[in-house]
């Protein structure tokens, strides 16, 4: 709470939402370099792979749940597939800190375009999905 009540200004908040998304990218970047050195240091040596044939990622590295859980056990896959998320997820808590900045201004129509905007992303993410 502290930190909202402190983010006063346009400035302020734009400075905060700069800085949310330069720690994403960089640590969505350090995390995939690790998982690249990892992937490396483990099949680096492997035979050369057949690009006549698309083989896409397995099926164990498409959800959350199988990404946490191949990051459990050090999979270089898996922490491959995870800096891939926190990329992801950058944009989107920009849009949510927007949203938050915005609310402390108590700036209404911005609010709502934030939040239809932030409705979008997660319907399309999300909507799809099957539970």
């Amino acid at each position: 709470m502290k930190l909202i009540r402190k983010l006063t200004g346009d400035r302020d908040i734009a400075l905060f939402v700069g800085q949310v998304l330069r720690t994403g990218v960089i640590s969505a970047s350090a995390i995939a370099f690790v998982g690249g050195v990892m992937y490396l240091s483990r099949h680096g040596a492997d035979s050369m792979p057949d690009y006549s044939t698309f083989t896409g990622e397995g099926k164990e590295y498409t959800t959350f749940s199988g990404i946490f859980r191949g990051l459990a056990t050090f999979k270089p896959s898996a922490v491959i597939q995870f800096g891939a998320l926190i990329l992801l997820a950058t944009p989107i808590l920009r849009v949510f800190f927007s949203l938050v900045g915005f609310a402390v201004e108590k700036d209404r129509l911005y609010v709502v375009i934030t939040l239809i905007v932030l409705g979008i992303i997660l319907f399309s993410m999300f909507g799809g999905l099957k539970v």
